[in-house]
């Protein structure tokens, strides 16, 4: 009886530790093409994704066809702050390689082709 208790115990630690993951929370893209938006970080299995919450552009926030899908694509913890999967850039409708690197309350976050040699890269910061 005490080994399942520890069992579950475990497991719950376990996945309590996933749900911390630093990089969770409602981060603020840098503008692209004059718009921006704020992405909500959730665990997707083991992974991270990011979904469009919120969109903004210079008159205040507005009702994005956008708002609900996915840009941040299967991001694994590589450890460090570091973290790979893909980008979705909805200007162009392209995913891209990518890479996120967390600094405290920024965000790096890179869009890479070419094998990840040649990258476009922002700077989110968190909004909560």
């Amino acid at each position: 009886m005490k080994h399942a208790i520890l069992a579950v115990a475990l497991g719950f630690a376990s996945a309590g530790a996933a749900l911390a993951d630093p990089v969770l929370g409602t981060w603020k893209t840098e503008p692209d093409d004059g718009s921006y938006a704020h992405i909500r970080m959730a665990p997707c299995g083991p992974a991270i994704c990011g979904t469009i919450a919120r969109t903004f552009n210079d008159a205040g926030e507005y009702q994005s066809p956008n708002i609900g899908k996915t840009l941040v694509i299967d991001m694994v913890p590589q450890g460090g702050g570091k973290y790979e999967g893909q980008v979705w850039r909805p200007s162009n409708d392209k995913v891209y390689i990518g890479k996120m690197d967390l600094s405290g309350n920024a965000l790096a976050l890179r869009g890479c082709v070419a094998g990840g040699l040649i990258c476009s890269k922002q700077t989110w910061s968190r909004v909560q």
